[in-house]
């Protein structure tokens, strides 16, 4: 789609970008960084965002409530990996608390647990405390916080016994 010899329209990029939209959701930082990468202007740029958010093909808080669930369903990511994942797509940190801040606790924790557990039985260590290294290490790059963590490790460590 990247045209060096031609250069977009605006009503080209608009047309491109609102059939992107229509097939699957985006936020304005994955649109914007698609108009630089094709060479639209900054003027254009905000006439198109504009354009895309006022029609609703691009809500970045539907965005962000589709990609936090998506990511901790599917992916089993932890809030700070998907805090993360969001700030690199340049969604503003006012959108993504808030939704964040909904998640169900029960359910959170119960992914991390399923995931501690499946992830132990494939570990080789020769000490609990070894294991437990293995699993808090293993949980934070999922982007689970220490605290859910340890909460976890305790419980995993008690289905293991029984």
């Amino acid at each position: 789609m990247e045209h060096a010899e031609k250069q977009l329209t605006e009503q080209e990029v608009l047309t491109r970008l609102a059939a992107l939209c229509s097939r699957a959701e985006h936020c304005t930082g994955e649109m914007i960084e698609k108009m630089r990468r094709w060479g639209v202007n900054e003027d254009q740029q905000e006439r198109i965002i504009a354009y895309l958010v006022s029609h609703k093909y691009v809500d970045d808080e539907r965005y962000c409530r589709f990609f936090v669930r998506d990511k901790m369903r599917y992916n089993r990511w932890g809030r700070r990996k998907i805090e993360q994942a969001l700030y690199v797509k340049r969604v503003s940190r006012d959108i993504y608390a808030p939704i964040l801040n909904e998640l169900e606790v029960d359910e959170y924790v119960e992914t991390l647990r399923s995931l501690l557990e499946s992830k132990r039985r494939t570990l080789k260590s020769s000490t609990a405390y070894e294991r437990n290294q293995k699993l808090i290490k293993f949980a934070l790059g999922r982007g689970f916080e220490m605290d859910v963590i340890k909460k976890c490790i305790d419980n995993v460590d008690e289905y293991a016994e029984e």
